[in-house]
Formats: C-alpha cells, structure tokens, sequence
C-alpha cells in the first residue's frame, strides 16, 4: 500500500514517498542498510559540529531489541512488535565543547533523525518515529549517563500490509493523510501574517 503525499508543489521523490506506517514484514534489515542508515545521521548538521545525537539500535531477536519494546506505550507496543529494527533517540544535554547546558541539543537530534529518515526511505525502507515511551525507564535499562537524555524511539523495517495489524490499527493504516496548509505555518512579518509564496497555488 503506497500512500503518497499530495503536495501544491513538486518535491523530492522520497519526501512525497515517506508517511509513517505501523505494519511492518518480517523481513530483515541488513547490516549494510544499517551502516549506511547511521552514517546519514553522522553528517546531520548541528550547533557548533557538537554532534549531540546518540542511538541505540536493537534488532529483532535480541536482548536490546526486548528491552526498548519494554519502554514503549502499550498502544505502541501492540505494533511495533512487528518492527524488526527498534531504535532510541538520546540527546547530550551538556556541550562538549563548553561544559555548559545546550538548550539545543534536542533540536539537533531531530536533525539526525531526519537524515535518517531519509537515507531509511532511500534504502527502501520505512520509518515510525514515537514519542509515546518512558524516558526514565529507558534510562534506567540502558545505563544513560545523567547528562544524557533518551527522546524518542522510532521503528525501522521493510512495509507491510494493514492486515498484518489487529483492530482499529487496520483503519488507522489506511486512513488518508492530512497536512495544514502552508499559510498557517509560514509567515512573512508578524507572527500569524501568511507568506505570500504559501498560498496554495
């Protein structure tokens, strides 16, 4: 099932491709996807090339995998038991640079995060990003240090079809996907005043 974005412009391949699916194969990651997964990541730009983002990366079958399915919400859980990568987002709170709190840090994650995202939809894959977690308990589990911060657990894998889900995650699947407009979001003078160039065209 291909659930393409429709967009008032032409964008890149992959960003129109990309939506967030819940079913996923059984199918196996390989290692080299993986590699080059994370290596996209590594070049994520970030506030003076700190490079605050960490990962950790549990494939189906292991420990760490188990571990990470455990921090999860129970709504999560439910499907991205189906996910044969799972991976936690963690964020260093502290400059290494400057020994002092970056008040960025979570924004340049997000950054890598994207890279991610995009080099997983360039390998033929898909991505499911989750905020619905237990940070604490993902700490405790993995040891973070207290300068650390888990912030995010995403599912990686090869897209399945809505029937391998159960319930309402099969409507949910196939539901149509939905964006404000771009004059809601972009502003050209004060905050609320509509872009010319994001009216709808």
């Amino acid at each position: 099932m291909e659930k393409p974005a429709v967009t008032n412009h032409d964008l890149h391949p992959i960003l129109k491709k990309r939506w967030s699916p819940r079913s996923f194969t059984g199918q196996e990651v390989t290692h080299d996807a993986l590699a080059r997964i994370f290596e996209a990541a590594r070049w994520a730009p970030s506030s003076s090339n700190i490079q605050p983002w960490r990962f950790i990366v549990g494939r189906k079958g292991d420990k760490t995998w188990d571990m990470i399915l455990e921090t999860l919400v129970d709504f999560n859980q439910k499907w991205a038991k189906l996910a044969p990568v799972l991976v936690l987002s963690v964020g260093n709170k502290i400059s290494s640079k400057t020994n002092k709190p970056n008040k960025i840090f979570q924004y340049d994650v997000g950054q890598s995060v994207a890279y991610i995202t995009f080099q997983v939809m360039q390998e033929g894959l898909f991505i499911h990003q989750m905020g619905g977690l237990d940070t604490e308990k993902a700490a405790k589990l993995f040891h973070v240090p207290e300068d650390y911060q888990v912030l995010t657990a995403m599912a990686i894998g090869h897209k399945g079809e809505p029937e391998l889900l159960e319930g309402n995650f099969v409507e949910m699947e196939k539901s149509d996907r939905e964006r404000l407009p771009a004059a809601e979001l972009v502003f050209e003078g004060e905050f609320g005043q509509s872009a010319d160039f994001a009216s709808k065209r």
